[in-house]
């Protein structure tokens, strides 16, 4: 008896990368952030980076995604291939959309809490990501760009569970300034229903793809995840040297340095 074929996700999620998943979605980082331990700095520096990110990365790469899209006046716009393509573009016109909803939502949250995110310079890990999406961005097909997304925002999603998972039940007794109360917002942000909804979303389209096992799109999209995976563990801030990291980011200024230990 013929067993069937795994989904692709399905696939790439069960994959024994160069790195193993648990890395990018466990990281030492999001454990101190789901236990309250992590320094309102590593924090800032966090926030610091993903703002870098979503504002200088993310449009750039949608933009040259939504370009890669063949749409054709040969067929009919009821036709199934041209109803799939429009589905990509909703999805990505939802993806810029959060791109601004993002950048505003970081610099809030730093205002709310006192963070300081434009007292850092960008970390070599933010310019590798960074690297990688232009580089998949201009040089991959439309289905590779589809994979690169949806591998992202399954990654940060996993994660995000997971310091949510850690959470303690006594976080609205702890003062505002606690980073408890950071991350709780951060969770809430990447772990809501419709942040789910958009993941799944591209679950589904990946999936509807066809890439069949063997040929050449496989094996890139088996590079792809393998590669999202290693970038984002790198992305996490180094929290088990942290003091030498946050002093090696910290933008010359006359300002104090933030708190490093609160929590």
């Amino acid at each position: 008896m013929s067993t069937a074929t795994p989904s692709l996700t399905s696939h790439l999620t069960s994959l024994s990368s160069v790195r193993p998943y648990s890395a990018a979605t466990e990281h030492a980082f999001l454990t101190r952030a789901g236990n309250g331990t992590l320094s309102k700095d590593a924090l800032a520096l966090y926030l610091s980076q993903d703002r870098l990110y979503v504002a200088h990365g993310s449009v750039t790469f949608l933009g040259q995604l939504l370009a890669k899209i063949p749409f054709s006046s040969s067929r009919s716009f009821s036709s199934p291939k041209e109803k799939f393509l429009q589905r990509i573009v909703r999805i990505i016109d939802y993806a810029l959309q959060n791109v601004i909803r993002e950048v505003n939502f970081f610099n809030n949250v730093a205002e709310k809490f006192a963070l300081d995110i434009n007292a850092w310079n960008e970390r070599k890990s933010t310019r590798d990501y960074l690297a990688e999406l232009a580089r998949v961005g201009a040089c991959g097909t439309m289905e590779d760009g589809v994979i690169f997304l949806w591998a992202m925002e399954r990654v940060y999603m996993d994660a995000w569970k997971y310091v949510g998972s850690l959470a303690t039940a006594n976080q609205e007794s702890e003062p505002p300034s606690s980073t408890r109360k950071v991350v709780k917002f951060l969770v809430n942000n990447w772990t809501n229903a419709d942040f789910a909804g958009f993941v799944s979303d591209l679950d589904h389209v990946v999936n509807y793809l066809e890439i069949k096992p063997g040929t050449d799109a496989w094996t890139r999209a088996e590079e792809i995840w393998s590669r999202v995976v290693e970038l984002e563990e790198a992305f996490w801030p180094d929290v088990e040297h942290e003091e030498e990291e946050l002093a090696l980011l910290r933008v010359v200024s006359d300002l104090p340095a933030s708190e490093s230990s609160e929590s």
